[in-house]
């Protein structure tokens, strides 16, 4: 099993009411998870946030904590919801309604990887997805949101950074539209888990580092952003998506010379979004 549930780096005075977090980033692979896989060790990495934390591991400095996954992505998805079990891929589990995501392979408990490549052979008991959920689940979730919790005690507010990367190909569509290439996609459930402010101050900061920023497509936020965005009680989620190529090989999951340029840009970004609890950027939900 993966040694730990979470990471959190926290800051010496948390005087930001950002948080920051990286819930695909996980790479501890246990010898017994990959005993099982019919992957090689580089395809089960390949739906992994890869490198993330370490992008944005400069957060503490600048008064947010920085809250990383133990487990990778492909053990248990902790940006799914701990009910989306997939019966395909875990035994005694009743088929529901249709869920995208379940159906796609992406539950909870994943089925696949990226390219819809399966991880198993055939299926794991349902005991066995509990335990992950138990052990590795909830205390993420629980750590998460104490983090927000403490963001609103002391600052009446909260902003959650869910830190998340993309493959290159994801925006080949708006490429070939003439339109020039997207690299940082912002999702906020198209208003529902981020009022417009908080959302103008984290585009602005990522545009003043020479990103190309679009909003909600393709991606509007998952289930972090969905469950933890409540504008309403001035608790924001806005979800990031990085392209991958801007830092690493996608093909053998290293990271290549563009690296440290892409890691000193974002020490940018998040210095700035670290300013919306410090300035009181307006938070009201549009």
């Amino acid at each position: 099993m993966p040694k730990v549930a979470y990471d959190v780096s926290h800051p010496d005075k948390r005087s930001s009411c950002v948080v920051f977090a990286s819930p695909h980033s996980g790479r501890d692979y246990p010898w017994s998870f990959l005993r099982r896989t019919i992957l090689d060790e580089r395809t089960i990495r390949s739906s992994e946030d890869a490198f993330v934390d370490q992008l944005f591991d400069m957060a503490p400095q600048f008064g947010a904590p920085l809250l990383r996954a133990g487990a990778p992505r492909a053990f248990v998805d902790l940006n799914r919801s701990a009910e989306e079990l997939d019966p395909a891929v875990v035994e005694g589990v009743r088929r529901q309604g249709h869920n995208p995501r379940i159906s796609s392979g992406l539950g909870v408990i994943p089925r696949v990887v990226a390219n819809g490549r399966h991880i198993y052979r055939g299926k794991i008991c349902l005991q066995e997805a509990e335990r992950r959920i138990e052990l590795y689940w909830v205390p993420y979730h629980q750590m998460l949101q104490k983090l927000l919790d403490g963001a609103q005690q002391r600052h009446g507010q909260a902003v959650l950074i869910d830190c998340h990367s993309m493959p290159h190909e994801a925006m080949d569509g708006m490429a070939r539209s003439g339109v020039t290439r997207p690299n940082v996609v912002l999702g906020n459930r198209f208003g529902a888990a981020a009022g417009g402010g908080v959302v103008d101050a984290v585009e602005a900061a990522f545009a003043a580092a020479g990103f190309n920023v679009v909003r909600n497509a393709p991606f509007a936020g998952a289930y972090i952003t969905q469950a933890y965005g409540r504008p309403s009680r001035n608790q924001h989620a806005v979800q990031v998506e990085i392209d991958r190529s801007l830092y690493m090989d996608e093909r053998t999951i290293q990271p290549h010379s563009g690296f440290e340029e892409t890691r000193a840009r974002l020490r940018s970004v998040v210095d700035e979004i670290s300013t919306i609890g410090q300035v009181r950027v307006p938070l009201a939900a549009e």
